[in-house]
């Protein structure tokens, strides 16, 4: 009988024991999920959403750097003319970066702070 109230408190003891361990295991998740990851999900959205938003006339920079003006607007591609020679390129959607609105718009927000 002392022998079985042994190996219940043993076994009670290694749950508790287990918990303790998983409780800090489970904030630092939670933590990075907060920093790291919720973050980078909205950056994600958000240039998504600026880059289904492209419409003809727009300023836009790629992610090279080029600048121009989008003159067609497809699916998945954009077209755009570059400078006075107006040299027509088209890339990719993802290859977009920013808008001209965009930066106007970043520009504005770090002068209130």
């Amino acid at each position: 009988m002392t022998l079985f109230l042994e190996a219940a408190a043993e076994t009670q003891a290694g749950a508790g024991s287990m918990i303790t361990m998983l409780i800090p295991l489970i904030l630092m998740f939670g933590l990075m999920y907060l920093l790291i990851i919720r973050p980078e999900n909205k950056k994600k959205k958000k240039a998504e959403e600026m880059r289904n938003s492209l419409s003809l006339g727009d300023e836009i920079t790629t992610i090279g750097g080029i600048t121009g003006k989008i003159v067609q607007v497809t699916e998945d591609t954009i077209t755009f003319e570059t400078g006075e020679d107006r040299v027509r390129i088209q890339v990719k959607k993802w290859a977009i970066s920013t808008t001209a609105k965009m930066e106007a718009e970043e520009a504005a927000a770090t002068k209130r702070k």
